[in-house]
């Protein structure tokens, strides 16, 4: 049920909550109800067909021919129209790295399709991503003809099997025990925060006096076959108390893993160089490959990205793991605020339905973290500029070090459930790319003893591969601290700032011989020509409202309006 203006607040996101309760929680056999309002007869009518009475039936929708017709015109990726099947139709896929098959000359990549346990036939090409693409393409040649564009699926196929209503908490692994075998056995669960707390260690050794920016940390590492790497890091729990300004030149989201993501796009604008530096023995070093009919550049094929964070980030990913409402108690609506959009004010956190965020409109606000990563799974991590240059560039996990945390459910719900059925609304490349949530060890850093807790309560600091030095922000304040080992002047504006941003967007335009580029006269200019990442975003933007999520803030767009 869509939202309009003036609507009924709860009537209006009855919809899209009834199925994160759906795919959630299980109401008890024979409850009896004395009375249930309309809004929450919707949520009975998906979630017990049989206990309402006003259902002619189980409700059904059918197969996404759309989206089946988009991917046979070219327009739909076959990765990408695999996966959404798998969502639609609830059937687990896997692409699986094999051997070649038969007598094939030369050196190729294989993988193949594995649908709820079957395999497919295998695909080959010269790097990973040309054999994923094949092996889905087979795939959908068996799996297509077997779906009647006409059948109807039961309503009750469109979720996960529901969790049973209990309030004792439950482990992650009594709740997904597939995850728990995952954890044990996955050896990125030592490795990655292993490389993650020796890098934090080695940089405070150097700067003991900022150890107390450290408590919340988010890091981006690469893997290939040589092993691991942490290329961006960030630490940090606010945002700006400042207004927004129109010379891009104060940070306005300092939260650890909006400021990791930032660092990230230095790496990026460095391999970006590397890569149009017209000196082969440069270009090999680069993380990115060509694609020879676009020109789009993605990450090598033998490369994956992953994020870590050592703390749930604020928002919807918070639910509490022991929540298991009662779908036929008004409580549920009560409490549908925990998977809302939300917003981050000076370090605060309201749902953008709370009356108390009202108060606080006239303030420069951000969206919650939780927020900014399902963003990011459906836009990429690259951004608006980079996207001029890349596809989208998404990570393969993201790893959960919260010693508080016993499961990754609200994460699952923020991440992927919200987003359940956007991708064949997205134009080409873009997906609702799911990761793996995981629990993994913490990183948990001691306090050096020459730390200034009192004075850095609002500090963050940040760093990136082939930084020399650390770069400490304060949060509140949206720019860098006088004693910060890095400073990039007198203004003390961050090296994440935009500003900085779009010097390196023009050096880059410049190294790539993009003219185009380097005729705009603004940053939101340059933004706004990045057509097919602003189309994915504003179907981002209205499906989430449409689903009963909220409205996305953006921020004044006085903040774009500046230029080099």
């Amino acid at each position: 049920m869509a939202w309009t203006r003036g609507g009924s607040f709860r009537g209006s996101r009855g919809a899209s909550f009834a199925q994160i309760l759906k795919k959630n929680i299980l109401a008890p056999p024979g409850l009896a109800v004395a009375y249930v309002s309309p809004a929450v007869s919707e949520v009975n009518s998906l979630l017990d067909p049989a206990c309402n009475t006003n259902c002619g039936g189980i409700r059904s929708k059918s197969i996404p021919q759309e989206l089946i017709d988009r991917y046979k015109r070219g327009e739909t990726h076959a990765v990408s129209a695999l996966y959404h099947l798998s969502q639609v139709l609830q059937f687990q896929v896997e692409l699986k790295e094999t051997v070649t098959t038969g007598n094939i000359p030369g050196f190729y990549f294989a993988f193949c399709v594995v649908i709820d346990g079957v395999k497919y036939k295998t695909g080959m090409g010269i790097n990973k991503k040309e054999a994923r693409a094949r092996a889905a393409q087979l795939a959908l040649e068996d799996l297509l003809p077997t779906l009647d564009g006409d059948s109807l699926l039961p309503e009750a196929l469109d979720g996960p099997p529901p969790l049973p209503v209990k309030e004792s908490q439950s482990t992650g692994s009594e709740i997904h025990p597939r995850r728990a075998i995952y954890e044990r056995q996955n050896p990125i669960n030592e490795h990655f925060p292993q490389a993650v707390r020796e890098l934090l260690s080695k940089l405070m050794d150097s700067y003991p006096e900022f150890s107390a920016c450290r408590s919340t940390v988010a890091a981006f590492i690469t893997q290939s076959p040589s092993g691991c790497e942490v290329v961006a890091i960030g630490t940090g729990n606010y945002n700006t108390k400042e207004s927004a300004t129109p010379n891009g030149r104060v940070l306005h989201d300092s939260h650890a893993v909006v400021t990791a993501r930032r660092s990230l796009m230095r790496y990026l604008y460095r391999h970006l160089l590397l890569f149009f530096s017209k000196n082969r023995s440069l270009e090999e070093k680069s993380i990115f490959q060509q694609d020879k009919n676009t020109k789009l550049l993605s990450l090598k094929s033998h490369i994956t990205l992953h994020l870590y964070m050592n703390q749930m980030p604020k928002g919807a990913a918070q639910i509490p793991s022991n929540l298991r409402l009662n779908p036929f108690s008004i409580s549920a609506w009560e409490m549908n605020n925990q998977i809302s959009l939300h917003v981050t004010v000076e370090g605060k956190v309201f749902s953008v339905f709370s009356p108390t965020f009202d108060q606080a409109a006239s303030r420069v606000v951000s969206m919650s973290a939780s927020d900014k990563i399902t963003q990011w799974q459906v836009l990429g991590f690259q951004g608006a500029l980079l996207s001029h240059f890349t596809e989208p560039i998404y990570v393969s996990s993201i790893l959960v070090g919260d010693v508080s945390c016993c499961d990754v459910r609200g994460m699952e719900i923020a991440v992927n459930q919200r987003v359940d059925g956007i991708t064949p609304r997205l134009p080409m490349y873009y997906c609702v790319y799911r990761p793996h949530i995981i629990l993994v060890p913490t990183v948990c850093p001691e306090v050096g003893a020459g730390a200034n807790t009192n004075a850095q309560w609002s500090h963050g600091i940040n760093w990136s591969q082939g930084d020399l030095s650390l770069e400490v922000v304060d949060g509140l304040e949206g720019k860098t601290v006088e004693a910060s080992p890095f400073k990039s002047g007198p203004a003390l504006a961050s090296r994440l700032c935009k500003a900085a941003m779009l010097s390196r967007f023009n050096l880059v335009a410049k190294e790539a011989s993009r003219r185009d580029l380097l005729a705009t006269v603004s940053y939101r200019e340059a933004k706004m020509m990045a057509k097919p990442y602003q189309e994915a975003k504003s179907v981002l933007r209205s499906y989430l409202a449409q689903q009963g999520y909220g409205s996305w803030v953006a921020k004044p767009p006085v903040s774009d309006h500046f230029s080099m």
